[in-house]
């Protein structure tokens, strides 16, 4: 039995024998954070079904599978070490030890994020963060990455770019918590490290088969999974911010009134950007929008006032609408603009801390004594988000591109397809699996299905009327295509 007892409020009392103290743990705090991570865990198929929609629909299922793989390996890698890694009380400046490894000794001692909760609690509200970061970045493999070794990357990149990042943001002995940098729910060690993973991912790939011809110049295949997974991002948002309070308190309530303000302004901002182009009320824009303001405000929201949430979303908004046309003049292949929304959302977030973070709204838990940024006349506070969004994003990529390489060179860990598996899709190739029926794929394809296999790609699908026109002979450049190898 643990050593807990109950007051006359049904309180848990948990008596310390190392300080032969009681410690009093608030059941609604415990409730709250409970519920957060329930809805941390929602964001996480959310991704999965936002990236399935923006692809073509031979590799929609390949998305939201990498999301359930994702979270079953990222929840193993945290019992193992990686809650450990990240936030041990006897961590060094850059990273943790094994003090917790395998989840010894975690259970009813104050956490290293709060003394409200107990440390059982905020492991597993942590590991959504720690689940939901790798699944970002994983989306760089979009029609053209194996899933195999996917979750040997993932395993390896939580415990070498995640956890060390989280450790020196979020553990008090971190070299950036202790020297006052603001970042309340994640602008570095979730955007801006798996944005900039999702470069180097997409550099080591390379570009997808017609990259550059009007076969790759597609629209998104199913416009309704985009709306789902923003509908589960932003219900799941409430959670990962308001939860990041660590307690039910005024300080979760503003932010969650700032994170919903800014995604609400930063849709309405890409979604009129877009429309000075095409002339059309984009969903997908308002979607894409969405979640560039929730990136933003993500690591300001627990020290911004409701006004400076505005702020966020138009400056969010605009920013990482024109940032998708890095890939055009950097000449790399993202195909779901992972760096432009996370990286790019995250370093404005980051910057916008520093100016508009204030000591007072950081106050409303009772608990939290900032100098704030510059609207409390602390001038240095923005030198120091930018140090630490450097440092973010410089690690991820260089570490990132290691793993990637190493991998490389071992043998059945490569992350790069075929071109076979490219051409057939992801789904069949790899899963034998599909999101929807054959007969809808076969437009996609473009192919037709018959006795003895593929016959070769040659019916100029258009999927549904959305997709430009394949080529009647072979790729682009005149070559044949595998299909029709295949299929002789």
């Amino acid at each position: 039995m643990v050593n807990i007892t109950f007051d006359g409020s049904a309180v848990i009392n948990w008596y310390n024998p190392e300080t032969n103290s009681i410690q009093v743990y608030n059941n609604g705090n415990i409730a709250w954070i409970i519920a957060a991570t329930a809805l941390v865990w929602i964001m996480i198929p959310g991704v999965g079904f936002f990236y399935s929609g923006l692809l073509r629909r031979k590799n929609a299922l390949s998305m939201i599978w990498l999301s359930m793989m994702t979270l079953a390996v990222v929840s193993f890698q945290w019992f193992f070490w990686g809650y450990s890694l990240a936030f041990s009380e006897t961590a060094s400046v850059f990273i943790g030890d094994l003090r917790h490894f395998g989840l010894k000794n975690v259970l009813l001692q104050p956490s290293v994020g709060s003394p409200q909760i107990p440390a059982l609690m905020f492991c597993v509200y942590q590991l959504m963060f720690a689940a939901i970061t790798p699944m970002l970045a994983v989306g760089a493999l979009a029609e053209h990455g194996r899933l195999g070794p996917s979750m040997v990357f993932v395993f390896i990149w939580s415990t070498l770019v995640y956890d060390p990042i989280a450790c020196w943001t979020w553990n008090p002995a971190g070299w950036s918590n202790k020297h006052g940098g603001l970042d309340f729910a994640g602008g570095t060690p979730v955007h801006i490290s798996s944005g900039t993973a999702a470069l180097a991912i997409s550099i080591y790939l390379g570009k997808r088969r017609g990259y550059g011809t009007p076969r790759l110049a597609y629209k998104p295949h199913n416009s309704s999974y985009v709306v789902l997974g923003t509908v589960f991002l932003w219900f799941g948002w409430f959670g990962f911010n308001g939860g990041s309070a660590l307690g039910a308190n005024l300080r979760a309530i503003q932010a969650c009134i700032v994170t919903n303000l800014a995604a609400s302004v930063g849709g309405l901002t890409w979604m009129l950007w877009d429309y000075r182009l095409e002339r059309k009320w984009s969903v997908v824009g308002f979607c894409s929008g969405a979640v560039t303001g929730l990136v933003a405000i993500t690591p300001a929201s627990g020290y911004v006032g409701s006004p400076a949430a505005v702020c966020f979303g138009v400056v969010g908004g605009t920013v990482c609408n024109f940032a998708t046309q890095l890939k055009f003049y950097l000449n790399y292949d993202d195909a779901l603009d992972i760096f432009a929304v996370h990286t790019i959302g995250g370093l404005v977030g980051n910057i916008l801390t520093g100016i508009f973070a204030q000591s007072s709204v950081a106050g409303f838990d009772g608990l939290t004594n900032i100098p704030g940024g510059w609207l409390d006349g602390h001038w240095v506070q923005l030198g120091w988000q930018l140090a630490d969004s450097c440092a973010g994003f410089s690690y991820s990529l260089v570490v990132t591109t290691i793993i990637l390489w190493v991998m490389h060179f071992i043998p059945g860990l490569s992350l790069r397809c075929d071109e076979e598996a490219e051409i057939v899709g992801i789904d069949d190739y790899e899963m034998g699996e599909f999101a929807y029926d054959y007969v809808g794929l076969e437009q996609d394809l473009g192919v037709k299905d018959v006795e003895g296999g593929l016959e070769r790609e040659r019916v100029n699908a258009t999927s549904g009327g959305r997709e430009p026109r394949h080529g009647v002979d072979g790729d682009s450049n005149g070559d044949t295509s595998v299909a029709e190898k295949r299929a002789t």
